[in-house]
């Protein structure tokens, strides 16, 4: 039964490394500065995900709204202007994961027009393509 057990284990350790080792995206090499920098934007639109998701639950339309288009949409756009280029990762990206992104600001902004109207079931219906534009280039793409 411990042979087993130990067997389990094994395939179970080997099959998972090969599903580490399957990691099909696409690689999007950028300088250290910039992946540094998109990190820290992704990690900050996490943050925002959730105080939007959380004030959508509370009824708080407006407020998620706005949360939704400083955070996320076209107005956060360039958060990264300031920066040395080497440090700015639009310019870096691939076309194609570059128009994920921004399709991603567009989407947040549609969303948080719809919030901030007060119109709940557009803004339910629409926070779906704000979610999808990250699970789309975070599928499809890495940085290492």
């Amino acid at each position: 039964m411990k042979a087993f057990a130990l067997i389990l284990a094994a395939v179970a350790v080997l099959s998972a490394g090969q599903a580490l080792a399957a990691d099909n995206r696409q690689l999007a090499t950028l300088p250290p500065a910039a992946q540094d920098a998109l990190r820290e934007e992704m990690l900050g639109n996490l943050l925002a995900i959730n105080e939007i998701l959380t004030l959508m639950a509370a009824g708080k339309l407006k407020e998620a709204g706005e949360v939704a288009e400083k955070s996320l949409g076209q107005s956060a756009m360039g958060k990264h202007r300031d920066k040395p280029l080497d440090a700015r990762p639009g310019p870096h990206m691939p076309p194609a994961m570059h128009g994920i992104g921004i399709d991603g600001h567009r989407a947040a902004s549609e969303f948080a027009r719809a919030a901030s109207s007060g119109d709940r079931e557009r803004a339910l219906a629409l926070l779906p393509n704000l979610t999808g534009t990250c699970v789309a280039c975070h599928y499809s793409w890495r940085t290492r």
